[in-house]
């Protein structure tokens, strides 16, 4: 179930996210919800399998936003290490790094 402590136990700066979002948990706990919903999982993926490095970088970084912004650490550090080869246009197999980003994701809608 989510909550300040579980989300603590995942590895998120709980005060850091809180207050960005005004210091109202209710909000809180609803934009992290909706954060492991985000499309650009799905499409993040798909532009690695196509090898659409830019559209892949995209994606990423749009994650990595919401990811920091709601200081999801776990996450955020998974993304993080796709996010600036792909900036580089760096033509890689990134099968592994993309497996973090969904493992860090995969365990935080777990605690949801």
């Amino acid at each position: 179930m989510l909550s300040m402590e579980s989300l603590k136990e995942y590895g998120v700066k709980t005060n850091e996210g809180l207050a960005r979002c005004c210091n109202m948990e209710a909000f809180y706990f609803k934009m992290i919800t909706a954060s492991v919903n985000d499309a650009n999982f799905d499409k993040l993926g798909k532009a690695l399998e196509a090898k659409d490095l830019k559209e892949a970088f995209e994606a990423a970084h749009a994650l990595k936003g919401v990811a920091g912004n709601l200081a999801l650490d776990p996450l955020y550090d998974a993304i993080c290490e796709i996010v600036e080869p792909l900036r580089a246009g760096e033509d890689r197999d990134y099968t592994e790094a993309y497996k973090k980003v969904t493992d860090a994701r995969d365990r935080l809608i777990a605690i949801i």
